[in-house]
């Protein structure tokens, strides 16, 4: 993948995200990850509710959606109340069928160039507690456990257990890595 554009999704992507989550889902339960993403479990009106008070994103590659992730600026429910200084990363997904090795670090790189320019000092993130692949994965891209949080309610499901990560950015234009990959 030589041309890797990132954009806000907008109503129209509604259902495109629907089936990328969808997808990343069965990717999951395909390698035995279970307990963490069902299909099904979102819909439209999931994406929806977080474009009205957080941001979605959406990675292309050639006219393709590659990828996307949610950006909150706040998540009361992982964190309890904090000062705005940092982005929470949710649902980092990537079309496997499309989407070249390393687009996930692309698209986290991504989010984190947003939350930097958003002037917060940190980005972080929750990820299921029993996920060693995937814990393993950002602590890998730079992130730190600061805490765990249990029995975190889930959008149409169970309560489960995280792991708190947290990654600082440096600045404003921070880390330095274009929209455009290559």
């Amino acid at each position: 993948m030589n041309d890797l554009r990132v954009r806000p999704a907008t109503e129209t992507d509604l259902a495109t995200l629907v089936r990328l989550r969808d997808a990343a889902a069965r990717w999951m339960l395909a390698r035995g990850v279970t307990g963490q993403w069902r299909p099904g479990e979102l819909d439209e009106d999931h994406f929806r509710q977080v474009m009205e008070r957080g941001e979605v994103w959406l990675a292309e590659a050639g006219g393709r959606v590659a990828g996307a992730w949610e950006l909150w600026w706040e998540d009361e429910a992982a964190w309890g109340p904090q000062p705005p200084v940092a982005g929470y990363v949710h649902r980092l997904m990537v079309d496997r069928s499309i989407a070249a090795p390393g687009t996930g670090r692309l698209l986290l790189e991504a989010a984190e160039r947003r939350v930097a320019e958003a002037g917060r000092t940190r980005a972080r993130l929750d990820c299921l507690a029993g996920n060693t692949q995937l814990n393993a994965y950002y602590r890998d891209a730079g992130y730190r456990v600061v805490g765990h949080k249990e029995g975190k309610p889930q959008p149409g499901g169970a309560p489960k257990s995280f792991t708190l990560m947290e990654k600082e950015l440096s600045g404003p234009t921070a880390p330095r890595t274009s929209a455009r990959s290559g």
